[in-house]
């Protein structure tokens, strides 16, 4: 089986990793990047390196699509017609409605398109970054369209478990969105706010325990990529965005009005959800 990965940064690059130790020996790398797909290549995470998708997508049996959320579409429809028919091609972008509906508009129909989302980012940019031990034990979830075939499906979450996944499970690309909004994109709403917050200052470290270190890690973001999950997910985002003004606004109420037995009870209710999660 030959597998193209588009984009060789830190995700495109951990799964080139991961298919190579899993055994996957025809694994091949598209990037702009020459110096990428050189170190790729030294480094045993492919077997060739492209420039130009043109001279190598025919081949491939599996496309994977690692480019940020608003390059998939035009990337497929600059590259329809010489699609191998029966391909798969897959992705691995955190917002699912949005794009699906762009590229639905010119996916051929002899190709399928599964698309899926690797629950284990990092903040790393470029090909430096790519590990494919975070995979480990991670989750993964595959957004299934009305067009694909239950062999494709399976066939990417074989690959997944393959490189390590623990567990791949299938859910709506709309109830993917809404999660993920608040398991994902709120929180580096959150980190992105404290840090920016004014009462960050020279000595905010001198003061600062694991806890603010926690918080804000994730808030080191890359910029280009994140505007684009948020606006491609902005309905769903907005709606975590607001119900977590409303929590907020309750422990804030609790503060102004002294109410110690109040904020005890929110306390409790926090304890009690957070032990039944882990």
């Amino acid at each position: 089986m030959n597998i193209a990965i588009v984009g060789l940064g830190v995700i495109g690059g951990s799964f080139a990793k991961g298919l190579q130790a899993a055994g996957y020996n025809n694994v091949y790398g598209i990037d702009v990047s020459e110096s990428t797909l050189k170190t790729a290549v030294n480094q045993g995470m492919i077997k060739k390196g492209f420039v130009e998708a043109n001279d190598i997508l025919q081949d491939m049996d599996v496309i994977m699509i690692s480019l940020y959320p608003n390059q998939i579409a035009p990337f497929v429809e600059q590259y329809k017609n010489i699609l191998k028919d029966g391909s798969i091609l897959t992705d691995v972008t955190g917002v699912k409605a949005a794009i699906i509906e762009k590229v639905s508009k010119v996916l051929p129909s002899t190709v399928d398109f599964v698309f899926a989302h690797p629950m284990r980012g990092s903040e790393k940019k470029g090909i430096i970054g790519a590990d494919h031990t975070r995979f480990i034990g991670a989750n993964a979830l595959i957004t299934p369209i009305p067009t694909n075939k239950e062999a494709s499906l399976q066939l990417i979450e074989k690959l997944y478990k393959e490189i390590g996944f623990d567990q791949v499970t299938r859910v709506s690309p709309g109830k993917h969105d809404e999660q993920i909004a608040y398991v994902s994109q709120l929180m580096h709403v959150l980190s992105v706010a404290v840090v920016n917050s004014q009462q960050a200052s020279e000595e905010t470290l001198t003061f600062a325990g694991n806890s603010f270190q926690e918080l804000t890690r994730i808030a080191d973001i890359n910029g280009e990529l994140w505007s684009e999950l948020f606006l491609n997910n902005r309905t769903a985002l907005l709606t975590s965005i607001e119900h977590f003004e409303t929590e907020l606004n309750a422990m804030k109420l609790t503060l102004a009005d002294n109410d110690e037995d109040e904020l005890k009870k929110i306390f409790k209710q926090a304890t009690s959800k957070r032990r039944e999660w882990y």
